[in-house]
C-alpha cells in the first residue's frame, strides 16, 4: 500500500465503550475496552481517535483491519491492531480508527498522545453473523498482526524517533 508506513499523533478520546458490553469479554473497571484472551492473556486496550484525527487520514487509505506499533505520550512502544472504518456489524454512521493495543496497562490514558506507526494490511473491513465471529476475527487479525510484526522490516519502525513525542505538540504524519 502507497501510504505504508503512515505516521499519525493524536489525543485518545472515549469510544463506544463495546467492550465488555457488546463483545461479551471481561473488562476492567478502570478501562472502557479491553479484550482479553484466555489462552495466552493479553489484554488489549481499544484506544480511539477524535474525529479530526480520523479526518486527517488520507482519503484512499482504504478501511479494514491493519498492524503496527503504538506508544502513549513517550512510554513503551506496543504491537497494535488498527480497525479503520464503519465497523458494519455496529453500523456505524462515522468513520472511526480504533488502536487495540497489545499491552497490559494498570488505568485508563485518556486525553493522552497516541502515537501509531501502521506498517501493514491484514484484511478488508467485513460485516460479521454474530459476536462470536467478531470475536474469533478479533483474535485472528492479533494473532496475524503479532505475528507480522516479529519480522525484521516491521521491527525497525519500533524504534522510530517518531515515538519520542516533542513537548506540547500533537503533529500528523510527522
Amino acid at each position: 500500500m502507497r501510504h505504508l508506513p503512515y505516521f499519525c499523533r493524536g489525543e485518545v478520546v472515549k469510544g463506544f465503550g463495546r467492550g465488555s458490553k457488546e463483545l461479551g469479554i471481561p473488562t476492567d473497571p478502570l478501562i472502557y475496552s479491553i479484550y482479553t484472551k484466555s489462552l495466552t492473556l493479553y489484554k488489549i486496550f481499544a484506544a480511539n481517535f477524535s474525529e479530526q484525527v480520523v479526518e486527517s487520514f488520507p482519503s484512499d487509505i482504504p478501511t479494514g483491519i491493519y498492524y503496527g506499533w503504538a506508544c502513549v505520550g513517550n512510554g513503551d512502544v506496543h504491537k497494535m491492531v488498527l480497525s479503520i472504518g464503519w465497523n458494519p456489524f455496529y453500523k456505524n454512521i462515522k468513520k472511526s480508527v480504533e488502536t487495540h493495543i497489545i499491552h497490559t496497562f494498570k488505568e485508563d490514558f485518556y486525553g493522552e498522545i497516541l502515537s501509531i506507526v501502521i506498517t501493514g494490511y491484514i484484511r478488508p473491513e467485513k460485516n460479521f453473523d454474530s459476536l462470536d465471529a467478531l470475536i474469533l476475527a478479533i483474535q485472528e487479525d492479533i494473532e496475524e498482526a503479532k505475528r507480522q510484526l516479529d519480522l525484521p522490516e516491521h521491527l525497525k519502525l519500533k524504534e522510530d524517533n517518531f515515538f519520542h513525542l516533542p513537548e506540547g505538540k500533537i503533529v500528523n504524519n510527522r
